[in-house]
């Protein structure tokens, strides 16, 4: 992500924080098929394992995950610092830190699973290569990622949110397109799905899970 999209990203979140922890506190929102996935994600999991939630906003997923992966070492990264705040609140054992999703602060084949929950929506398509292959750098051989995300193709500008006046740009993405460049970076397709969306959702819902060779 270039530095002014990161700029106006983090500028984003960081107002909103406290609002969108209180909004989305746990899972509920979710539907049971997105659950569903995030199951199976931890299901491929290894024991005691080391998973990574890039992006992990106020953190409501990484509290589930530790509820479902016995003995799992958590860490998280975010743009905004003030929702790691939140998101140490809502899980305080894990290892937060402020970073950019497509430039991880960890060594080659570090982790057993990263868990990307709609944090490639603030990345436009062309970017989707890197982001994988930089997903498969800190991934270990036969580890799993995960990505949920809005389907679609296109934009959109995000004028306000959880009462704030803030600008963001999202960016839809078919899950073809995601799965190619999870391929391309050294990923085999596990499962693809897309859902319809429900009466409060704008957009289809896209998710891919993959297994790193």
């Amino acid at each position: 992500m270039d530095s002014r999209r990161l700029a106006q990203t983090r500028a984003g979140y960081d107002p909103v924080a406290r609002a969108y922890a209180a909004s989305l506190p746990d899972t509920s929102f979710e539907a049971q098929q997105d659950m569903a996935m995030v199951d199976r994600f931890a299901g491929e999991l290894p024991p005691s394992a080391t998973v990574l939630d890039a992006g992990c906003g106020a953190g409501r997923m990484l509290a589930y995950v530790r509820s479902r992966v016995a003995g799992v070492t958590l860490a998280g990264v975010d743009l905004s610092a003030r929702m790691l705040d939140e998101a140490r609140r809502a899980d305080p054992l894990a290892e937060l830190t402020v970073a950019d999703i497509a430039d991880l602060p960890y060594a080659d084949d570090s982790v057993d699973g990263v868990l990307a929950w709609y944090s490639i929506i603030h990345t436009p398509s062309g970017d989707l290569p890197a982001l994988a292959a930089e997903l498969h750098r800190v991934t270990r051989p036969g580890g799993v990622v995960l990505i949920g995300f809005q389907s679609g193709t296109g934009r959109r500008e995000i004028a306000g949110a959880y009462g704030h006046d803030v600008a963001l740009t999202a960016f839809l993405h078919r899950t073809a397109d995601v799965a190619d460049a999870l391929v391309a970076a050294g990923f085999a397709i596990d499962t693809v799905l897309d859902r319809e969306p429900r009466t409060t959702e704008r957009h289809p819902q896209g998710f891919v899970l993959a297994r790193a060779r």
